[in-house]
């Protein structure tokens, strides 16, 4: 092939690059955050009556999340095994969706919720 005085010669394709080596990928902090929260809902074996859904709070540093999720739970309950599957659940999570590391799970009980209505004092008296 040859070429006119003045004109530039073909130019060849661009070496390929495979498809990780092109960018990275970025998720929000607040899309982790609604994978915490999710999981935790998921994590309770029984929500709190009348409680608000979980919420989580989530910092990321390069590939590692920690969080910390919000809670109502209902009371009576084993308030230690309730946490610690939201632990389990939120970690496993994070890790499966997101591809992060979560070396901590805070949780934050802000309320308890009684599950049956007990009767005031003095109302379930008998009178003889």
């Amino acid at each position: 092939m040859s070429t006119q005085p003045g004109s530039t010669p073909p130019r060849s394709a661009p070496p390929r690059v495979a498809a990780a080596d092109r960018g990275a990928t970025r998720i929000a902090d607040r899309v982790v955050a609604k994978i915490a929260a999710r999981a935790a809902r998921e994590a309770l074996e029984r929500p709190a009556p009348d409680g608000s859904p979980p919420h989580a709070t989530v910092t990321v540093h390069h590939d590692i999340a920690r969080v910390r999720v919000a809670l109502d739970l209902p009371y009576p309950c084993d308030l230690a095994a309730q946490c610690a599957a939201v632990r389990r659940r939120v970690a496993q999570r994070v890790e499966e969706y997101a591809q992060m590391s979560v070396p901590e799970v805070d949780i934050d009980i802000e309320h308890l919720r009684p599950t049956a209505v007990r009767p005031a004092a003095g109302r379930d008296r008998r009178l003889r």
